[in-house]
């Protein structure tokens, strides 16, 4: 893991939190949200935290204002937008591109922000793209509306929507072979989970290099 350094930034949702995994000669920077059930100690935010700095690529890893503040349920989504927005001049602040990224819900608030941002791109992972046994209640619009290119990594067993129930679009999708919606692998599935994190930083390793 790199050298980490903290930032507390005030945002109209109150006060959000970024830890920056700087790359020596950065070409960019990549921000990445938690989840509503989580934060930024997620597996596959540290494997990118972890790997993606020794490719010039600066690692932010932004904790939304609620989990700052303590809470352990997520505001509704203007909210988590308003809070991604009030970061925003900050993961800028070095001059790179900026691509936006986030896991579940915090994917979901990186396409519903990306254009009014200027997000270079945008990372889904593990996007909700409808809730649990509820396909009819999609959320493909927000993907699709996102206006840069992204890259969407999904497990194949995500039951908040399996790759195969993405629609067409003008997006890349990366399957995690039989991981879950937190990216875990069951153990009959013949990878472990230390392989499936290689998956995942390998895929948007080399998304990010296409970036140019």
């Amino acid at each position: 893991m790199t050298d980490a350094t903290t930032e507390t930034v005030g945002t109209d949702a109150g006060d959000a939190r970024i830890t920056w995994h700087r790359a020596g000669k950065a070409r960019l920077v990549l921000a990445v949200g938690h989840g509503a059930g989580g934060g930024i100690e997620a597996r596959d935010l540290q494997a990118l935290a972890g790997a993606l700095p020794a490719h010039g690529v600066t690692v932010a890893l932004v904790e939304q204002p609620w989990r700052v503040a303590g809470k352990k349920v997520a505001p509704a989504p203007k909210t988590l937008d308003a809070g991604w927005r009030g970061v925003w001049p900050a993961l800028a602040a070095p001059g790179l591109p900026v691509v936006s990224g986030g896991r579940s819900a915090g994917a979901r608030v990186a396409c519903r922000t990306a254009a009014e941002l200027g997000a270079r791109a945008v990372l889904a992972l593990s996007f909700p793209l409808h809730p649990p046994g509820r396909p009819e209640k999609s959320r493909a619009g927000e993907l699709l509306g996102a206006g840069v290119p992204t890259l969407v990594v999904q497990g194949g067993n995500d039951p908040f929507g399996k790759p195969a129930e993405f629609p067409e679009g003008d997006f890349d999708l990366a399957e995690v072979a039989c991981g879950d919606h937190g990216f875990a692998v069951p153990r009959r599935a013949g990878i472990t989970q230390e392989q499936v994190l290689e998956v995942v930083t390998g895929a948007v390793r080399t998304w990010v290099a296409s970036l140019g």
